[in-house]
């Protein structure tokens, strides 16, 4: 794998008016109405995620429920994880034009926010990992323990409700010149209805009952959208705050174990900041990362070529002597 910058070279200044018709959903600066919705899309899910447990006990989960909850899930994660990150944010292969537009959406099923925003925003994170300008460190108010704490929630969800303040122009010119993904990234909230109604409408078809419309919705919709928010955050907050560090990287990222399955991979946090553009993060024996073998799937069938994997010499060029920290 041959080393590649961690983000986007920075443009020249484009000068007034050159991005006007490249405007997306969700600009420098977030409305008013943008922040309410924002709240709900993050308060909804989670009060749904605290109720499952006595809705459970009452009602009890079909398997329609289940494999919806457990689909669409897999489907989000693996578009952002696959889509959004290790492809359009840090380039770790190139992708034919119809899985190109295809991750794209299966990344806003997600419902994480426009893909461009989602991409500059990461871009500029790798940028300034852990220092002034990161947008999501959970060391920005320092490394006491009510510093941390406070620094923990704003790496988790605070810094959404900022002033949004990652230029697109400036971290991501390469999306909004493409004319396909910069239609995706406007249509993010019909492409969230969407995401949100898919559930509900297979279960109220299957079951032909509005029990089974509003259990699925429940499951496959609310909880689905609420357990994929907190997993995809923390690997902002918990894995730049614990976890083991075998590899060399400019900041404090760890790999966190107990989170690889439902992170789809993204949790050995550490390698991937260590080498960004690498395909696979999870390197070493043992650690799972269902969005490499995907990849690597890909490659085999003609899909994706160009594959950044990790080669045995990088990976122990990037070893430590010793691991720094367990978690």
């Amino acid at each position: 794998m041959t080393a590649q910058a961690d983000v986007i070279t920075e443009p020249r200044d484009p000068g007034p008016g050159q991005f006007v018709t490249l405007a997306t959903l969700g600009g420098d600066n977030k409305g008013m109405t943008e922040r309410i919705t924002l709240g709900a899309f993050i308060g909804v899910p989670f009060v749904a995620l605290v109720a499952a447990i006595p809705l459970a006990w009452g009602w009890g989960m079909s398997w329609l429920d289940l494999g919806l909850m457990v689909g669409m899930y897999y489907i989000g994660c693996h578009g952002i994880t696959i889509g959004f990150h290790r492809y359009f944010t840090h380039g770790a292969f190139k992708a034919k034009r119809p899985l190109r537009i295809a991750l794209a959406v299966a990344g806003s099923l997600a419902v994480e926010g426009p893909v461009v925003r989602w991409v500059a925003d990461h871009r500029k994170h790798h940028k300034y990992s852990d220092a002034d300008g990161d947008p999501h460190s959970p060391w920005r108010y320092g490394e006491t323990v009510p510093a941390l704490m406070k620094g923990l929630w704003w790496a988790h969800i605070g810094w959404m409700f900022d002033t949004e303040r990652t230029p697109q122009e400036k971290y991501a010119p390469d999306l909004m010149k493409d004319p396909a993904i910069r239609m995706i990234s406007r249509q993010f909230l019909l492409f969230t209805l969407v995401s949100l109604a898919i559930p509900p409408l297979v279960g109220g078809l299957v079951t032909m009952t509005w029990t089974g419309a509003f259990t699925a919705f429940f499951w496959g919709s609310l909880i689905r959208v609420g357990l994929l928010h907190h997993v995809t955050w923390s690997i902002n907050s918990i894995c730049h705050a614990v976890g083991d560090r075998p590899f060399k990287s400019r900041d404090r990222s760890g790999n966190v174990w107990w989170l690889a399955v439902l992170s789809c991979g993204e949790s050995w946090h550490n390698l991937h900041h260590a080498e960004p553009t690498s395909a696979r993060h999870g390197v070493l024996r043992g650690q799972l990362d269902s969005s490499a073998r995907i990849i690597r799937w890909c490659e085999q069938l003609g899909w994706v070529s160009d594959v950044r994997w990790p080669s045995k010499e990088r990976i122990a060029a990037r070893r430590k002597e010793s691991v720094s920290e367990a978690a």
